[in-house]
């Protein structure tokens, strides 16, 4: 067993920093086990290290995970894995991951923390509580909860939203996707599926899928009988890889697409069949674009995009079969953007590929039934407060950026005194990190449930440690619309240490609130008096839905298997437990050639469904407020930059999954830290070489990083990689390793869907 050092001044203070609790032979590394081939199983799983969610089957000999394979029965992934993918055995086993319950003893940010038990963590969460939510008057919104991307995050919404009582639940939605999701939505009525491989014309705008996100859809774009054309503001590796790379000013996508709006319209290239169809106040689109004139010579000027271009691709494109403008993932760089995703859509509708192959498909996923449980009524709960002045907004994700702002300026309509954190890192995923900090130093309980010691963990007062998705189980979940399938993730291994699922964390917690948490509200709630004088407190209790541990009355495998069987059946339950998955062809899929596989038969694909829908040219609620109902340009978008300032803008390599993956060992081999890509005319006047250091300063803050001088970015633009300039020492794989973009963004954001607009910060630089 590993020796641990704790230095003398650590044992002094009464405490040891969260990192040197590695005291379990189970922490040893892999080479060092003996292991046996005699007992080795194949334990089907979901992988969790990016949002793509693969299929794989772990090689469990021991109780210990050897390796990690692809899994060929799972359509959306299709016999891949990536390298997170890949890189997910060393999150079970990373010597720094979170062991133990701990509760703070030394300042927030510092890392000093006692090991404690599960009922004194919730014990001391009960006690903070109860007080501050009586104090509230049984507000239970003063109680804030969030949740990054992945499984579970439903089931906590249930528990804190609909069984505690808070309104106040955030995602990371708005500072990645919802410009995105909303701009779809309201402009087709649903978000709908990019159909890549049937696509023979494509137009990615700042999308990297080459370099950031290696899926079988990116793997479709490279292969694809296509044409494809990039927009970016940096020479990406999906840029290299195009046919056809357009160097584009930050933040003036949208007016590219206005252009090929208006050259489609007024040359009459559009689909007419499908417009006269399925388009509504297409008139009013028309009028607009002709009369505002965004010429190709007009776009050019704000793109930087040569008009001739412009003029040839728009052609191209709706001269195609089957035309795409890509989507993306991720959005939220500039003011306009949602404006920008509303023309994206808007083009594709144009050219009528909307529910057919190559285009934006709807399908048919697969439905699954929503667990049903008794929510109580909290009649002094107050609404959120994060979406006031802005439009749409996410009623259930928020605004992360203007609910920061209102809770450390105070302008909250109540107080927020605490909030549960899980799976999020919010000291290190939006702009301006300072003001995270001074927002979670303003809370009275700061709890995080987490597998790693992050940035944020450190500024808990109580760190409760989830397991790592290899050691649960987590509810069904269904997949896809053109191929659809169910897929389950299977435990590979028990949990280490003492951690525990979100399931078992959850019931415990519900077990220690439930009755105090009902008692608050019998002092406050008169509604919930009457009950109690009518029925009796037992009853009032139980038939009100107070009890918070109503959903965690067995256990989560118990659950599946009521769950899909009742809907789908015993045969497709035995397939999720056996194969991870299941698909109506699973049984009769076919390997076409060296583990490329065909799942469902082309004819039963769903490319194309009966579907009433109509696409909105014309948004009546954005006029109501201010904005433009019609995706147009306005002056204040324009790219400007001052004399002798650059345009900041980020992005992520394929190894780095925003922080989350930050100290993985095997990962840091690929990229250990950022550069700032600066371009080599511009480094050469400053005197600065590769591998200088430099300091970026913006009006938020600043940063010190190593410089890359390079043709492949714009003299007044910068780019760095999202994922790294770790501040807690106890992760010691990360620590100290490159710079943090939000350290320098500054925390802008645009008022109709409240998303954070992370390429509108310009900064400075200096040779160090």
């Amino acid at each position: 067993m590993k020796k641990i050092e704790v230095s003398r001044r650590k044992f002094l203070q009464g405490s040891v920093s969260l990192c040197v609790y590695a005291t379990s032979a189970m922490a040893m590394p892999l080479a060092t086990t003996k292991t046996s081939k005699k007992n080795a199983e194949d334990v089907p799983y979901l992988c969790n290290m990016c949002r793509n969610k693969c299929a794989g089957f772990a090689r469990v000999e021991e109780n210990i995970i050897t390796k990690l394979n692809p899994n060929h029965y799972f359509p959306k992934s299709r016999n891949m894995l990536c390298p997170k993918g890949n890189a997910a055995i060393q999150a079970v086993y990373d010597k720094d991951r979170l062991k133990y319950p701990l509760i703070r003893m030394g300042k927030r940010g510092d890392g000093r923390y006692r090991r404690v038990t599960w009922d004194e963590a919730y014990e001391y969460i009960k006690d903070k509580l109860v007080k501050m939510i009586d104090e509230e008057k049984d507000n239970r919104s003063t109680v804030a909860y969030c949740n990054g991307e992945g499984f579970n995050k439903d089931e906590y919404i249930k528990f804190f939203g609909s069984k505690l009582g808070s309104a106040n639940f955030l995602d990371e939605g708005s500072i990645c996707l919802n410009t995105k999701l909303g701009a779809t939505q309201l402009t087709i009525g649903d978000v709908g599926e990019m159909d890549v491989a049937g696509s023979d014309y494509m137009i990615i705008s700042g999308a990297n899928r080459y370099e950031s996100l290696i899926t079988p859809d990116s793997v479709d774009m490279l292969h694809a009988k296509q044409k494809l054309v990039v927009l970016d503001p940096r020479c990406t590796m999906t840029a290299i890889k195009a046919d056809e790379y357009l160097p584009v000013n930050p933040g003036t996508d949208l007016a590219f697409c206005l252009s090929m709006i208006y050259i489609a319209i007024k040359d009459e290239l559009y689909d007419k069949a499908y417009v006269k169809t399925y388009f509504k106040d297409f008139d009013k689109l028309k009028k607009h674009m002709l009369s505002e004139k965004y010429t190709a010579k007009w776009a050019e000027s704000k793109t930087h995009i040569p008009a001739e271009r412009i003029k040839r691709i728009t052609k191209e494109f709706f001269a195609a079969s089957n035309p795409l403008y890509y989507l993306g993932r991720r959005s939220v760089w500039s003011q306009n953007d949602f404006q920008f995703r509303r023309a994206m859509v808007l083009i594709n509708a144009l050219a009528g590929s909307i529910n057919r192959k190559g285009g934006i498909i709807f399908g048919k996923p697969f439905h699954l039934h929503e667990e049903e449980i008794n929510e109580p009524l909290y009649n002094n709960t107050v609404d959120r407060f994060d979406l006031d002045g802005i439009v749409y907004g996410s009623q259930k994700g928020g605004s992360w950026l203007n609910f920061r702002e209102k809770v450390v300026t105070n302008t909250s309509p109540y107080p927020v005194k605490a909030m549960f954190i899980r799976k999020h890192n919010l000291m290190q995923n939006m702009p301006n990190i300072e003001k995270t900090k001074k927002m979670l130093n303003m809370m009275d309980l700061v709890v995080v449930l987490d597998t790693m010691p992050s940035d944020t963990a450190v500024m808990a007062d109580v760190i409760l440690p989830e397991c790592t998705f290899l050691e649960r189980e987590d509810m069904v979940v269904s997949f896809n619309r053109l191929e659809p399938s169910l897929a389950l993730r299977n435990q590979v291994v028990k949990p280490m240490y003492e951690s525990k699922s979100m399931q078992d964390i959850l019931k415990g917690l519900g077990k220690k609130l439930s009755v105090p948490l009902f008692k608050v509200s019998a002092k406050h709630d008169e509604d919930l008096q009457e009950s109690i004088k009518n029925y009796g407190n037992e009853k009032a209790f139980t038939e009100g839905g107070y009890n918070m541990t109503e959903l965690y009355k067995y256990d989560i495998t118990t659950r599946n298997k009521k769950l899909i069987t009742a809907q789908f059946g015993k045969k497709v339950y035995d397939s999720l437990k056996k194969r991870g998955v299941w698909h109506p062809y699973i049984d009769t899929q076919k390997e076409i050639f060296n583990n490329y596989y065909e799942y469902y038969p082309k004819e039963k694909r769903h490319y194309t469904v009966e579907r009433n829908y109509k696409v909105h040219c014309y948004l009546k609620k954005l006029e109501k407020h201010g904005f433009d109902p019609i995706p147009a340009w306005n002056d204040h978008y324009d790219f400007k930059v001052p004399k002798e300032a650059f345009r900041v803008i980020t992005g992520r390599y394929v190894t780095t999954t925003q922080s989350a993956t930050a100290n993985n060992e095997m990962l840091k081999d690929f990229q250990e830290e950022n550069y700032l890509w600066i371009n080599n005319d511009v480094a050469d006047s400053l005197g600065i070489k590769l591998g200088d250091s430099v300091a970026v300063m913006s009006s938020v803050s600043s940063i010190v990083i190593k410089a890359y001088p390079t043709n492949k970015i714009a003299p007044q633009v910068l780019w760095l990689s999202h994922g790294f300039g770790i501040h807690a020492r106890e992760m010691t794989h990360a620590f100290g390793k490159g710079a943090s973009d939000n350290m320098i963004l500054e925390d802008k954001f645009e008022k109709i869907y409240g998303c954070a607009t992370m390429h509108e910060t310009n900064v400075t630089i200096r040779k160090l």
